[in-house]
C-alpha cells in the first residue's frame, strides 16, 4: 500500500479520451412522511429548494478522471435539447473537453430523474426513478463523426476507454473497427461494458471490467465460486480476443484474468455499501489514468479497488480527488502495515483525516508486557474516534519513570504489538516523561486514560483547545506489575 501512496502521488495530468453514453442525472427530493389514503405508497412532497443535477452515464466517468487530475477528452451524442447543454456545461465545469459531444436534433438527451424521500427530515432513501431516453442505434453518419472525433484524439492519448450503457453509441459493426484503429496507434482501450449478452462489438479491446452480474450474462455462465469464475472470464477472453479481464465482485474485490497467465484475486477492503450509483464509472477513471501513467494491471487494479470502494459509501455519485484516495490508502497503510510512524509524518496524516471529518482519540503508555487489560482499556479508547493514536514511553523514559529493571520489552517490539491491534491506528513513541509536548503537536479531538489514576497528563492543553478528556474503566486484577511478580515467583495471588 505504500507503494500505491508514492504511484498516485506521482500522477501526473495524462490525457484520457472517453467516448460512450453521456446522460443527465436529476435528483428531485422531497419529504415522506405518511402513506397515501389511496394506496400503500408513500406520499412523497416535494422541497423546491432541493433538487440536483449531474453528468451521468459516460459522464460520471468524465467527471471522475478529472478529479483524479487527469484530462479527459469526451466523444458522444447528446440531444439538441436543454439537457444536452446542461451536460454540455456540467462537463465543462468539472474540467473536460466536450467538443467531441455531437448534438443530434432528432434525439433528445438521456435524462435520469431520481425522487429521493426523507423520512423525518433525515433518512435519505431513493423512492422510484423516472427515465426519459432514446436507445436506438446511432446511424452511419454519426458513427463516422465519431470515429473521426476518436482518430484526433490517439495522438494524445495513451488510452481510449469506452463507457457503454447500450444506448446506441456503440455496435457490433462500427466498434470493433474503431477499437482496431486505436490499438493500432498505440492506445489502450478499456471497456466498461454494458449488460448484453454479447462481448462481440468489443474485440480487440485491451481491458475490459464486467461486475459479477454482467460477466454471468456475457459469459453463460453462473458464477459461484472460483473455477466457475474464471470459466466465465476464459469465455470472455475468447469472445474478445481482449489481453485481460478484471471482473468486479463488490466486497470481494475484483478478479485478473490475461492471456498470459492465471487468474488471481486482488482484494479489496470490506465496507458499509451505502449506494452501488457511479461505482463502475469510478472504476474505469482510475484504470484509465493508472493505465495512462503505465501502472500495471495488479496495480491498476488495486487502485480501482480502493476508488470503486471509496464511491458506493456515499449517496448518490462524488467524483475522488488524488488526495482521497492518497489519504485512504493511508487509513489502509494504518490497519494493515506498520503502524509506527514519525511525529512529523503523524502531524500531517491528522491533519488529513480531520478535513474529512474524522475524529482523533489519542492514549499513551508505557504498554511493557501487553496484557488483556491493556486491550481492553485501547478497545475502549478506539470506541472514541475513528481513528486511534497510541503514544509509548521510550526505553530512556521507562527506566527513569519505572526503575533500572524496566522496560521488560524494548520500545521497537512494543510498538509492533500495539500496531498488531485492530483497535490501534497509530503508535508514536516519545523520550519526554509526560505525553504534553507530543499533545501540543498532535492536537487530538479525545484524549483518553485509564482509570488507575485520578490526574490527566496534559488535561488542560487538550480542555484549552476545545478537545475533551475522558477517563476509561479500569480493568481490575491485571497490571505489569503482577505478572512480573507472578513470573518472578513473588507472592501474588493468581488472577482468575
Amino acid at each position: 500500500m505504500r507503494e500505491l501512496v508514492k504511484i498516485v502521488e506521482g500522477f501526473s495530468s495524462p490525457r484520457v479520451a472517453l467516448m460512450g453514453d453521456f446522460m443527465l442525472d436529476r435528483w428531485v427530493y422531497g419529504n415522506a412522511d405518511r402513506l397515501s389514503q389511496e394506496a400503500p405508497v408513500p406520499v412523497m412532497k416535494l422541497d423546491a429548494s432541493r433538487r440536483k443535477t449531474a453528468s451521468g452515464g459516460a459522464g460520471n466517468a468524465a467527471a471522475a478522471i478529472s478529479a483524479l487530475g487527469a484530462k479527459v477528452a469526451c466523444i458522444g451524442v447528446i440531444g439538441d435539447d436543454s439537457a444536452g447543454e446542461e451536460v454540455k456545461r456540467l462537463l465543462g465545469a468539472a474540467g473536460a473537453d466536450t467538443a467531441g459531444l455531437i448534438p443530434l436534433s432528432d434525439r433528445h438527451t438521456t435524462v435520469k430523474t431520481r425522487y429521493v424521500g426523507l423520512a423525518q427530515h433525515r433518512h435519505v432513501q431513493q423512492m422510484f426513478r423516472v427515465d426519459s431516453e432514446v436507445d436506438g442505434p446511432i446511424d452511419k453518419r454519426v458513427a463516422t463523426m465519431l470515429a473521426a472525433a476518436v482518430r484526433g484524439e490517439l495522438r494524445q492519448c495513451k488510452v481510449l476507454a469506452l463507457e457503454d450503457y447500450d444506448k446506441g453509441v456503440f455496435s457490433d459493426a462500427h466498434t470493433p473497427n474503431l477499437i482496431a484503429e486505436a490499438r493500432k496507434a498505440g492506445c489502450s482501450v478499456i471497456v466498461d461494458p454494458a449488460l448484453i449478452s454479447s462481448y462481440r462489438r468489443y474485440r480487440g479491446a485491451t481491458l475490459l471490467t464486467p461486475n459479477r452480474y454482467e460477466a454471468s450474462l456475457a459469459s453463460g455462465v453462473e458464477i459461484t465460486d472460483d473455477e466457475s469464475l474464471e470459466l466465465a472470464a476464459r469465455k470472455i477472453l475468447s469472445v474478445t480476443q481482449a489481453e485481460a479481464v478484471v471482473v468486479t465482485l463488490d466486497k470481494e474485490g475484483a478478479y485478473l484474468l490475461t492471456t498470459d497467465g492465471p487468474g488471481k484475486r486482488i482484494p479489496t477492503r470490506p465496507r458499509t455499501v451505502y449506494d452501488v450509483s457511479g461505482a463502475g464509472d469510478e472504476v474505469l477513471a482510475m484504470l484509465a489514468v493508472a493505465i495512462s501513467e503505465d501502472c500495471s494491471y495488479d496495480d491498476a487494479i488495486a487502485l480501482a479497488n480502493v476508488a470503486g470502494g471509496l464511491e458506493v459509501q456515499h449517496f448518490g455519485v462524488e467524483p475522488l480527488s488524488r488526495d482521497d484516495i492518497v489519504d485512504e490508502l493511508r487509513h489502509i497503510v494504518g490497519l494493515r502495515c506498520d503502524k509506527t510512524i514519525s511525529r512529523n509524518t503523524l502531524s500531517k496524516e491528522l491533519t488529513r483525516r480531520r478535513k474529512s471529518g474524522e475524529v482523533i482519540a489519542f492514549t499513551n503508555g508505557c504498554f511493557d508486557l501487553l496484557h488483556v487489560g491493556h486491550v481492553r482499556y485501547l478497545q475502549q479508547a478506539r470506541r472514541l474516534g475513528s481513528c486511534l493514536v497510541v503514544g509509548i514511553n521510550s526505553d530512556a523514559s521507562v527506566k527513569r519513570l519505572k526503575g533500572p529493571e524496566r522496560p521488560v520489552i524494548g520500545q521497537a517490539e512494543r510498538a509492533e504489538m500495539l500496531g498488531a491491534l485492530e483497535c490501534v491506528d497509530f503508535v508514536i513513541i516519545f523520550d519526554e516523561d509526560t505525553p504534553e509536548a507530543l499533545l501540543e503537536d498532535l492536537r487530538p479531538d479525545v484524549l483518553a486514560k485509564g482509570g488507575t489514576t485520578d490526574v490527566v497528563v496534559g488535561r488542560e492543553l487538550v480542555e484549552g483547545y476545545g478537545g475533551k478528556v475522558l477517563t476509561l474503566d479500569k480493568v481490575e486484577g491485571f497490571s505489569t506489575t503482577q505478572i512480573i511478580d507472578r513470573i518472578t515467583g513473588a507472592n501474588v495471588e493468581p488472577v482468575e
